[in-house]
């Protein structure tokens, strides 16, 4: 059921303020972040912004009472030169601008309309040296709080030499911050990122000590501080310069290189084509402390960089703590400690070109100092130039020079007058799939006023109706495109707008798949939305508002600090939940068909407009086509840049019709089907039981933290109340089983993880279509995700909890059922309802297909599949589903495998939410208790009475290492360490557990310590600080101490109802390092057990983490249905409610003794270890460069929205 492809497109109907909504794909978008690994663990948050434009133009004198030319008097700084880089330049708090005159201002009617309000709890201002704060009180979680602190300066603002020196500095500086290491064993998180425009140092901590209560607001500002002042020790800077010429290599992969010729192509005209964050390796190699210094004290000062603190703070408390940390620095005297005079008068130069019309000093700060060529509608192509000021200085960096990449990306072809595309080609023996990515640049629209923010909701409207067409409608019996996805996003990063298509096909059928995807875009540019769609997704927008509204404080820090960073970045105005609702609201109830269809011709017209004899925008179109290297330059499958620009502008003189409305059922299930099944199958409840020992739960009462009981069908029921999440839920549908169950059961290999894509593909129930199933889901915005792994099969929901699918607004609504209740719908169908199609196999089939040729061609993915198969001695349960066995799995074999799961006595459904109990379980006992107790029975096989899940294949001994080469131009590698492990609830291969072994290691073990171990949880906590002990020692050991790698990581495999499981150590490193990094992982292993033992700060440490992301993921639904999924299971025994209830204290009663005797639990023998190193090699016919240097690629984490994480 490709539920969640539908779904994707309302990722752009998320309401303007910090609402994130995830979809689920099988196949990644082109578009992913792809970013090197932070230097501890990096956060991830999906945030849906508001568009972004310049304010009105603010001086920084107008704040110090001085002029451009004087001098200010700063404590420290008498007698100091001014700062060669210091300019006059727009505030960047842009609409946060103190002092309040200015924020009334933004909130009375501008010429244009109603201007929209600013958060009223928002605090900032400027300290008298300059630096800039913004504050925002949050109280979700209590008792903590997040500082980041932005320098306005990154990779775009590196001179020629220095060319990858601001993410070396980054390194130097935070990593070298000895007050950053006061941090540790507080229950905090610090990391540090670099990209085009900025560099961000961050800590997440709470807001006050575990030990001794005291508060840690400023000891997190005298890390951020330490970063403006930053020593460049020796030691430290040979760390960090191993560390990121390790990253250049890690980062390296095959989709990375994808998106550096994507971006090198879209910014051809500016800085950001030669300016990417990872650098050069020549330079890195060669850099002294006075390089790194002179760029630090060039780029550090108070007026470059702005601080945001958001958490459970007094914002009065904060900004004298701010004031005492930050006051002292002066730009005067970081001027004085710049070593390098030339690079002194250089930078001097280049920010004299940075105030020459770039979007930095024109539009805002926050932006890299670049120009764009601008895709826009006719008449604002020459206003939009005028901007610039000539120069003499080459800021755009369009002259060549020594260093500049051997790339030649071509000149921009007119097809027709005044109709331009920049197309470019990008062959590798590693792609295995054509991709197309099409670009149009353009201003981003400032979103101050009611006005803008109708015309951003249009624009809203049009993209979700195009996305859904292309996901839904677009998908046909033999689809000529697998990906497909079109946005417009504002971008700080890049400084613009940028319209996007990026699509991906087999490379035999590029043509087709061109022409398919952007007829689509050219009907919603000619023809605008229906009436349908216009009702369906301002419906969903409003919905969206009101659960951002409902959560209201309760939204995490990261998600509003990260909308709060972009909403200053873009100079939008940044409302509370509660003001974007009241504006959505008001926006929506008088917004147009027209509106919208305006919208969507202005989003569509640098497509449309090359049809001959149609006006479009003016400005290039930029076209990308990523495929395969091929020999024959004949066959359908090869694509030049000529053939690419055909082929495109042939696809825009297609004549196109319009769409059609789809009748959307309101609801699956009707009430006359509903009444017969209670009739037949009459519900009822029974109560829980579970196997860790807790009493088995009454059916008719509420327990707390959870409800736990089971149908009269056989099917377990677990529910949740979570208010955390406002009007949102989570429900997680479980069959123990999956792959093990297919080779138990005598299946067709294979055939229960297709079969199991094909329903995620599929979706049509009852008397309804796949189309009309998927835009249901649609209207409701359910999200649905579905798996086969080795051990069951899971369907995941995501939905909301309060009435969609709604009609009208206002008084005049007319409302829909609530998501629960179309969500349990939805679960019927799929378990007794579900229409197999021919088509949706197909499509599950391509998936696998691809997957497959693509982990071939991954040196990760190979490697990793290397040590697989020789660890399960080439048990295919465990390895990746090759061609030919997908091929041989028909719709039959894949039906019969996935529904011989679906038996009523073998399910488990665990639902989480903001939802009255009461009410859910009644519906739950309406839609789930009336299936037949011997629903699917005829799928069942004799065998499957017993037990479905065994245990993994016993490890061939002795250990062994293995090698694997992968033709790559690239040089890279990776190793592995690994053996066997315990499953997370403690059993191993042979049946033996943990708790068993720990027992009889420790034959003077007290009452107390026996009790302890005893505990069903044991094993679960004890495994869950082993990894996190066992990552802080890798990265202390192979990273910094031996400046072996970027990364070494420790990980479990998740295996719950299998007995036993593998860990596995990756490391990343240079290949000529590769064997040494992979020894230092075994050292470090061995040490751990041996030589240098687990201590109690390592352990006092680890608790802090284990239990803050405990903690933290409490406040999401999906954790607790996560937690709930097995508590009723009998294939995983020590799984039940103590292991949540119990959780903290079972946490801090772990010893050091406890951890020790558990790492005897695992393999760590040199003679029980596998290990494997992959290495690249160069093809046939490429040749190293004369130098002996292969270059990395030139950027690194530079999709858009993302940043390199460092």
């Amino acid at each position: 059921m490709k539920l969640h492809a539908a779904i994707m497109a309302l990722a752009t109907l998320a309401a303007l303020s910090s609402i994130s909504v995830t979809s689920y794909s099988f196949v990644p978008s082109t578009r992913n972040t792809f970013t090197a690994t932070p230097m501890t663990s990096p956060r991830s948050s999906s945030m849906i912004t508001m568009k972004d434009d310049s304010s009105p133009s603010f001086s920084l004198g107008s704040i110090f009472g001085k002029t451009s030319d004087s001098t200010p008097s700063f404590r420290g700084s008498v007698n100091l030169e001014p700062h060669p880089s210091e300019r006059d330049h727009i505030n960047p708090l842009n609409l946060l601008t103190p002092p309040s005159a200015t924020r009334r201002a933004a909130t009375v009617a501008t010429e244009e309309g109603e201007a929209l309000p600013v958060h009223s709890d928002v605090v900032s201002g400027v300290l008298p040296n300059g630096l800039s704060y913004v504050i925002l009180p949050n109280r979700s979680p209590p008792g903590r709080f997040e500082a980041h602190l932005q320098v306005f300066s990154g990779s775009a603002d590196e001179l020629e030499p220095q060319q990858g020196i601001a993410h070396l500095t980054e390194h130097v500086a935070y990593m070298g911050s000895r007050k950053r290491e006061r941090l540790f064993g507080t229950g905090s998180q610090t990391n540090a990122y670099t990209d085009f425009h900025h560099t961000v140092f961050y800590a997440a901590c709470p807001t006050n000590t575990p030990r001794g209560n005291t508060p840690m607001l400023p000891m997190a500002l005298d890390a951020l501080v330490d970063v403006m002042e930053a020593r460049v020790e020796p030691s430290r800077l040979e760390k960090e310069r191993a560390a990121v010429l390790s990253e250049m290599t890690m980062v390296n992969t095959i989709e990375y290189r994808v998106e550096c010729q994507i971006l090198s192509t879209l910014h051809r005209e500016n800085r950001l084509a030669k300016r990417f964050p990872i650098g050069k390796e020549s330079l890195i190699r060669s850099w002294t402390q006075d390089d790194v210094k002179t760029w630090h004290r060039t780029h550090y000062r108070p007026d470059n960089v702005l601080l945001y603190i958001v958490g459970d703070l007094d914002p009065a408390s904060a900004e004298k703590v701010i004031a005492e940390k930050f006051g002292k620095i002066s730009a005067e005297k970081q001027a004085s400690e710049i070593r390098i005079p030339e690079l002194k008068a250089e930078a001097s130069n280049l920010a004299d070109a940075v105030m020459s019309g770039t979007v930095k000093s024109g539009l805002s700060w926050h932006y890299p100092p670049v120009r764009h060529d601008w895709c826009v509608s006719p008449g604002k192509l020459g206003e939009l130039e005028g901007m610039e000021k000539p120069i003499d200085y080459d800021i755009h960096l369009q002259e060549s020079y020594p260093l500049d990449e051997k790339v030649d990306f071509l000149s921009t072809e007119e097809v027709a007058p005044g109709k331009k595309i920049r197309p470019h080609i990008f062959r590798h023996e590693l792609l295995q799939a054509f991709s197309l990515h099409l670009f149009a640049k353009r201003p981003v629209e400032p979103i101050t006023d009611l006005p803008s923010f109708r015309r951003s909701l249009a624009r809203r409207v049009a993209l979700a109706a195009l996305q859904i067409r292309l996901n839904v409608g677009g998908r046909s019996d033999d689809p000529a495109f697998t990906f497909v996805e079109f946005n417009q996003l504002d971008s700080a990063r890049e400084g613009c707008a940028v319209n996007s298509l990026d699509m991906t096909a087999e490379p035999h059928r590029w043509k087709e798949a061109i022409c398919k995807s952007l007829s689509e875009i050219r009907k919603l540019g000619i023809y605008g939305v229906t009436p349908g769609e216009m009702e369906r997704y301002a419906s969903a927008l409003m919905t969206d508002a009101e659960q951002l509204a409902a959560q209201g404080d309760r939204i995490s820090h990261g998600d509003q600090l990260a909308y709060l960073m972009e909403t200053v970045a873009n100079g939008h105005t940044f409302m509370s939940p509660e003001q974007s609702y009241y504006m959505t609201a008001k926006a929506l109830s008088s917004l147009t068909l027209e509106e919208v269809n305006e919208a969507a011709k202005e989003l569509c017209s640098h497509v449309t407009g090359l049809k001959e004899g149609s006006d479009g925008a003016e400005g290039p179109l930029i076209a990308v086509a990523c495929s395969p290297k091929t020999p024959d330059s004949s066959g359908p499958e090869y694509c030049d840049e000529e053939s690419l620009v055909k082929t495109i502008y042939e696809a825009c003189q297609i004549e196109v019709e319009p769409v059609e409305d789809v009748q959307v059922p309101h609801t699956l299930v009707s009430e006359e089907v509903l009444k017969e099944a209670l009739e037949a199958n009459p519900p009822e409840w029974q109560g829980g039981s579970f196997t860790d020992g807790t009493p088995n739960t009454p059916a008719d009462k509420l327990t707390r933290p959870f409800t736990l009981r089971r149908l009269g069908n056989g099917i377990r029921v677990g529910i949740a109340q979570n208010p955390a999440e406002s009007q949102r839920g989570h429900l997680r549908l479980v069959a123990p089983g999956g792959r093990e169950a297919e080779k138990k059961l005598g299946f067709k290999s294979g055939s229960m993880a297709v079969g199991a894509r094909a329903m995620q593909e599929g979706g049509a129930f009852g008397p309804w279509s796949r189309e009309q199933v998927e835009l249901f889901c649609v209207d409701h915005l359910l999200m649905v995700e579905i798996n086969c792994n080795e051990e069951s099969l899971t369907i995941d929901f995501v939905f909301p909890t309060t009435n969609v699918g709604n009609v009208g607004f206002g008084d005049n609504v007319e409302l829909g059922i609530t998501g629960t209740e179309a969500v349990l719908q939805v679960v019927r169908e799929v378990i007794a309802g579900f229409h197999w199609e021919e088509d949706a196999l197909g499509r599950s089939k391509q998936s696998y297909r691809s997957a497959h040729e693509s982990l071939n061609k991954s040196l990760e993915g190979k490697s990793t599949e290397m040590i697989m198969a020789a660890m399960t001695d080439n048990d295919d349960r465990y390895l990746s589903i090759d061609v030919d066995t997908v091929n041989a799995v028909t719709l039959e074999d894949a039906k019969n495998a996935v529904m011989s799961q679906l038996h009523p006595s073998n399910l488990e459904i665990s639902v989480a939410g903001d939802f009255q109990v009461n009410e859910t379980l009644e519906m739950i006992l309406k839609y789930i208790g009336t299936i037949p107790a011997d629903a699917n029975s005829e799928y069942t096989v004799d065998e499957q009475s017993g037990p479905l899940v065994g245990a993994v294949p016993a490890l061939p001994q002795p250990g062994r290492h293995l090698d694997l080469e992968l033709e790559d131009s690239d040089p890279r590698a990776v190793a592995y360490v690994s053996g066997a492990a315990p499953n997370l609830w403690g059993y191993l291969a042979d049946g033996t557990t943990v708790k068993d072994r720990v027992l009889a290691a420790d034959k003077k073990a007290s009452d107390y310590d026996k009790q302890r171990r005893n505990h069903p949880l044991f094993a679960n906590a004890a495994l869950a600080l082993v990894s996190e002990i066992a990552n802080r020692r890798l990265f202390s050991t192979v990273r910094e101490r031996k400046q072996l790698t970027y990364d070494a990581n420790f990980s479990l495999t998740g295996f719950e109802r299998l007995m036993g499981g593998y860990f596995l150590v990756t490391v990343t490193a240079s290949k000529e390092k590769a064997q040494q990094a992979l020894d230092a992982c075994k050292e470090t292993l061995d040490a751990l057990r041996k030589s240098n033992p687990i201590t109690p700060d390592n352990l006092e440490s680890a608790k802090r983490v284990v239990l803050n992301r405990h903690e933290g993921e409490l406040r999401t639904s999906g954790y607790w249905a996560q937690l709930m999924s097995g508590i009723q299971e009998e294939s995983i025994p020590l799984k039940g409610p103590l292991s949540v209830t119990d959780y903290h204290a079972v946490i801090e009663a772990i010893t050091t003794r406890d951890l020790q005797l558990t790492l005897e639990c695992l393999g760590l023998d040199e003679d029980k270890l596998y290990t494997a190193i992959g290495r690249t090699v160069k093809p046939v016919g490429v040749e190293l460069e004369d130098d002996g240097i292969v270059k990395a690629s030139p950027m690194a984490g530079m999709n858009r929205g993302g940043a390199l994480m460092g």
